[in-house]
């Protein structure tokens, strides 16, 4: 049987694959279980991954027709091994670029807005079809809402389970850039080799101080100061910023510089 998650690593980046064509790349344990053990196994040898899916579906969302095998079965810990992937995603130093190839409904849109930046094809279509279920996306309902669209453009996707495209995304800033089909994975993979190049302290710090401003940290003085902290925690962590000062100041280019 062929692998569920493929990676493929780069110099100082990687690739993160989905691989289940035929069931439009939706989430079994197996799967949910591989992607959890590639992202432990590229903790701290990855600055940045890129995460997209086989053929022409981003995820469909967790496996439906496992779940209700499962609940059949008197199991039912999908949701929170789910929750658990999402959360690991999150919490990892590494940058996360989401390459949403297509479709990408459920568990797929959230997959999207939990990753740090993304990029999405023309031909991605990204919705959340759980109304028709008569359900609330549990998952994928939260993090839309916390990935600073609208209320209105949460409540359209949410209540009318209406599929959006890559260029609506764009517009309304669930992606970064949407592109036509052939240049998504080059994209994205020029994204993360950029990326790659930065501290890898200074971008796990940065992650996580762009998480808390403004989701924790509202008052202006409040988050200036809460910026100046995360230098000092870098500083502490790494020489980066005085090797990168130095080399300026001598007239060098550090990574960025002219972009």
């Amino acid at each position: 049987m062929a692998e569920t998650i493929v990676v493929s690593a780069r110099d100082g980046w990687a690739e993160v694959r989905i691989n289940r064509e035929e069931k439009r790349n939706a989430m079994n344990r197996a799967t949910r279980e591989g992607l959890a053990n590639a992202l432990a196994q590229l903790r701290g040898k990855a600055k940045a991954i890129v995460l997209t899916g086989t053929g022409g579906s981003f995820c469909a969302g967790i496996d439906l027709k496992e779940v209700e095998q499962d609940r059949a079965a008197g199991i039912d810990s999908s949701s929170e091994e789910w929750i658990g992937v999402n959360l690991a995603i999150r919490a990892h130093p590494a940058i996360f670029i989401a390459a949403v190839n297509g479709l990408a409904l459920g568990g797929g849109s959230t997959m999207i807005n939990v990753c740090d930046l993304a990029v999405a094809s023309i031909k991605a279509s990204i919705g959340c079809p759980e109304m028709g279920f008569a359900t609330y996306p549990g998952m994928a309902g939260p993090a839309l809402q916390l990935s600073g669209v609208t209320r209105k453009q949460a409540a359209w996707m949410i209540l009318t389970a209406t599929r959006i495209g890559g260029e609506t995304a764009a517009r309304w800033g669930m992606v970064n850039e949407c592109v036509e089909p052939e240049d998504l994975l080059p994209r994205a993979h020029a994204i993360a080799e950029g990326i790659s190049r930065f501290d890898a302290v200074a971008l796990a710090e940065s992650k996580k101080a762009i998480d808390r401003i403004p989701a924790f940290i509202t008052d202006w003085k409040e988050a200036m100061d809460h910026g100046q902290m995360v230098n000092e925690v870098i500083r502490s962590k790494t020489r980066a910023q005085e090797i990168g000062r130095a080399n300026f100041a001598t007239g060098g280019k550090n990574p960025g510089q002219g972009i």
